[in-house]
């Protein structure tokens, strides 16, 4: 069976009904035998509700005490899937990124990951648990809270298949996959099987925002698995490849 790593967005767990949802399809998953890694996001709206609040004392509120405000989304997060998981007899443990040892630079609101140290994850699911990451955050060499910038839950996730050696990394989103343009603007946009890493790093670069592009430079560099899968509905998704299509 495989060792996989899932990430979920935002609108993936904009409400306790969804996270619910959450909750049932990692206990499927779970129930087949596959030992399971879930990196979430802060609910949809709470970073920006955060960022509200300190600008409403501060307008330039100090990055460090930022960080440690905006990481608090994700922390209710992965507290409540993980409830949600143990309700429905699934044994699960959250963890915040620095209790997982996710090593970053000092770099305030766009940190960059230098290291994880796997071996607490290991030991979790060696006991049969779901392991429950916050994403989007980790800690500097002195214990400082830190933060990866937008879309950093993305990179958590990436970064974390990359250290467990997973055979695949999941990004479920509000959309099923890679199109070929935005299919909200374009109708006739058509969903794609398969895509190069060579190739959705351009498109990241070029303002597609399915996938942080720090998040597909991580997957490219240390040849993770990744594929892109909606949170609403079942299929197949887009998979990153790593070498040229026909």
């Amino acid at each position: 069976m495989a060792l996989i790593v899932q990430k979920y967005g935002g609108t993936s767990v904009g409400s306790p009904e969804r996270i619910q949802t959450v909750a049932e399809k990692v206990a499927r998953l779970r129930g087949q035998g596959h030992d399971l890694v879930v990196v979430v996001s802060a609910m949809s709206g709470e970073t920006d509700r955060l960022i509200k609040l300190a600008k409403a004392l501060h307008s330039e509120p100090p990055a460090r005490e930022l960080d440690v405000l905006l990481a608090t989304g994700e922390q209710t997060t992965i507290a409540l899937l993980t409830i949600a998981l143990e309700k429905i007899g699934c044994p699960a443990r959250s963890y915040t990124g620095s209790q997982v040892h996710i090593r970053t630079d000092n770099a305030y609101g766009k940190a960059r990951i230098l290291d994880i140290d796997a071996a607490r994850i290991h030991a979790d699911l060696k006991q049969g648990r779901v392991v429950v990451v916050a994403g989007f955050q980790g800690a500097d060499e002195d214990g400082n809270i830190t933060t990866l910038g937008r879309g950093g839950s993305d990179t958590t996730g990436v970064a974390l298949a990359a250290a467990l050696k997973a055979d695949e990394c999941q990004i479920y989103t509000d959309v099923d996959g890679i199109y070929t343009t935005d299919p909200r603007v374009v109708p006739e946009a058509r969903r794609l099987d398969k895509i190069t890493a060579e190739e959705m790093l351009e498109m990241a670069s070029l303002g597609s925002k399915v996938l942080q592009i720090r998040s597909v430079e991580f997957a490219g560099k240390y040849k993770v698995p990744l594929r892109v899968l909606s949170s609403f509905e079942e299929g197949s998704g887009t998979l990153i490849t790593y070498e040229e299509n026909d």
